[in-house]
């Protein structure tokens, strides 16, 4: 999961490079490198760790030029060195290629060229993939006298097994880069007199909003007057150009010391522009966009398999009990990485959901393939415009939360939840088993969640003083009951991510059944024991989850309440208290996650680790 930035115009080559290469860290950040092309020769130079290394480096030994391509990395194969940095070149420093993905042919492709006499200076894949395309510019294996850069690549890559995204540029063939997609993303934006590449959109939202999404199998020729796309035949294909509604202000800090702060805080407004134009709290009536999937569609699905990774997992784990509660369809959530290896049973009588905050997921768009060749719809709830599963989607509910750039996922949460609750009352709705008038308090307490997001932070300084008790705690439990559970799994996760405490979450009601023998004094478990009164089954789960707290009490456990306003038995028993806004039991995670999330982060803070960009660890897994 690396980060390719490439770019050809009018503007200083060395800062635009660096400047998207510092908007792709999340992408990764084991090294960093430029190549750049300077009076007819590439100059290249590269660090091993944070961009700031690569950026000392430069500032020693100063380059400039007319266009180039940059890399940021996250190490799939070979060490993070400067060695094995990208961008890597051929035996005779005229090719350079930056590279996210993995070539799993690349030993048998090595000992071919090796046999031809090329020299290989790294550990890495992707050094194969300059020498081959050094094979075909030589004309050994293309009859021409002068091979164009886009016909030598097209034929290395039709040599290439696995999944890539390059950017690619040559002292043979001047003024031009040449982009290729198989797997991973590329986005070329189109600016005035300017083209770049990049990987993801924020490395060039500054720079444009007019973007072309590159999709599988697409080779893009960028040079100073415009953009040619092509497949791997060489014959022509169009993309559509999107135009991407994000204000450039929404990839910045914005006076906050850092992303994750500055996302959490954001939530109030992704929540609200979620679900803006959706919904009618007046009529009880909730309205999805256009798409293919129809409502006939909608009222014939037997069941629906949700598939996503990570933080999008644990938000269709609540999606789930939200689907089954208001519309009563059976519903599975899978993890993406198992889902196609499992044969699941999918058919055109199952809706599948796919759960992504960029839509580039690799093991998402895996699944999402599996389910389409089974003959499922698939409905995308999903943060990028533009970006591969909607593209192959039926049908697609675009979260609103702007763009994202902390490793550790947040205002997407939130924004997931929210749309998959206004999925489950449209589908209630629409196969009859949730009347309009059922539907007004729900939609009522979720037109007033914004504001109760907004007054949950506006207490953080009580959960940074609560970080402050526990940040040097060796194990956290979290524990929760129905929709609750997955904000339990979500707090576990975020602790972990950035503060590197080894946390677990639980189902409340599974303690007794191994999990408490981890109980030692003065562990802290995090119990969620939020609770709607008008709810009969929400009364019944908060009172075992205050028997739950009792039991780990009596164990010595330093216990962490998450309670609604007006409690005063979980309140009671808890050592330490968070207050939130009583509001309908299915939106109450929404409101639970934002103190896990501040908790979390607090204590990462206090820790000194890097809560924007934890170790070892990227935003988009784009590779298996």
């Amino acid at each position: 999961m690396s980060g390719i930035i490439g770019y050809i115009g009018n503007k200083r080559v060395v800062p635009v490079l660096l400047d998207g290469l510092r908007r792709l860290q999340y992408r990764g950040y084991d090294s960093a490198g430029l190549a750049v092309m300077r009076n007819g020769a590439l100059e290249i130079r590269r660090a091993s760790g944070r961009l700031r290394n690569l950026e000392e480096v430069i500032r020693l030994n100063p380059l400039d030029g007319t266009y180039g391509i940059g890399h940021t990395r996250w190490a799939t194969h070979g060490a993070p060195t400067e060695a094995n940095a990208h961008p890597h070149c051929d035996c005779q420093g005229t090719v350079a290629v930056a590279h996210n993905g993995i070539i799993e042919n690349y030993l048998e492709l090595k000992r071919e060229l090796e046999a031809k006499n090329h020299k290989f200076v790294t550990e890495t894949d992707t050094e194969v993939i300059a020498h081959l395309i050094e094979e075909y510019l030589d004309g050994h294996a293309v009859s021409a006298p002068t091979v164009p850069l886009e016909d030598a690549v097209r034929a290395a890559v039709r040599r290439l097994k696995g999944v890539f995204a390059l950017a690619i540029a040559s002292t043979r063939d001047q003024n031009k880069i040449v982009a290729v997609r198989q797997g991973p993303p590329a986005v070329i934006g189109l600016g005035k007199d300017e083209y770049f590449v990049a990987s993801d959109v924020p490395a060039i939202l500054y720079h444009t909003r007019d973007l072309l999404f590159l999709a599988d199998g697409d080779i893009a020729v960028l040079t100073p007057h415009g953009v040619k796309l092509m497949d791997f035949d060489g014959q022509p294909v169009t993309r559509r150009v999107q135009h991407i509604t994000w204000e450039p202000i929404l990839a910045e800090k914005g006076g906050f010391k850092h992303f994750m702060l500055k996302e959490i805080y954001e939530q109030p407004r992704a929540v609200r522009d979620t679900m803006l134009g959706r919904f009618s709290a007046e009529s009880g009536q909730v309205f999805l966009d256009e798409m293919e999937i129809t409502e006939e569609d909608f009222r014939s699905f037997r069941d629906i398999k949700i598939v996503a990774a990570g933080t999008s997992q644990h938000a269709g784990l609540a999606g789930k009990i939200m689907i089954e509660r208001l519309a009563h369809v059976p519903t599975e959530v899978d993890y993406a990485s198992e889902f196609r290896y499992r044969d699941p049973l999918v058919n055109s009588s199952t809706l599948t959901l796919l759960l992504t905050q960029s839509g580039e997921t690799a093991d998402t768009i895996a699944g999402q393939r599996e389910a389409q060749a089974k003959g499922s719809k698939t409905l995308a709830i999903c943060n990028v415009m533009g970006s591969m599963v909607p593209r192959e989607a039926n049908g697609t509910i675009y979260t609103y939360a702007g763009p994202e750039m902390a490793v550790g996922s947040t205002k997407t949460f939130t924004a997931q939840l929210t749309a998959l609750l206004l999925l489950a009352v449209y589908l209630g709705e629409t196969r009859g088993n949730l009347r309009p008038e059922q539907a007004k308090p729900l939609l009522s307490d979720l037109a007033r969640l914004p504001r109760q997001l907004e007054s949950v932070l506006e207490r953080d300084e009580e959960f940074e003083d609560l970080a402050r008790q526990f940040y040097r705690s060796a194990d956290f439990i979290f524990l929760g009951r129905g929709a609750h559970f997955p904000i339990a799994l979500e707090g576990a996760l975020k602790m972990k991510k950035v503060s590197y405490i080894h946390a677990e979450a639980y189902p409340a009601g599974e303690m007794k059944h191994g999990p408490n023998a981890l109980i030692t004094d003065g562990l802290p478990v995090v119990v969620i024991a939020t609770c709607d009164p008008r709810a009969a089954d929400s009364k019944v789960r908060y009172e075992r989850t205050v028997a739950n707290i009792k039991e780990a009490k009596a164990r010595g456990a330093t216990i962490v309440a998450l309670v609604s306003e007006g409690d005063t038995e979980a309140s009671d028993m808890a050592d330490y208290r968070i207050v939130l806004p009583a509001t309908h039991d299915l939106l109450s995670p929404i409101l639970e996650v934002v103190p896990l999330q501040l908790l979390a982060y607090h204590i990462g803070v206090l820790r000194g680790c890097d809560v924007d960009q934890p170790r070892n660890l990227a935003k988009s897994v784009t590779v298996e």
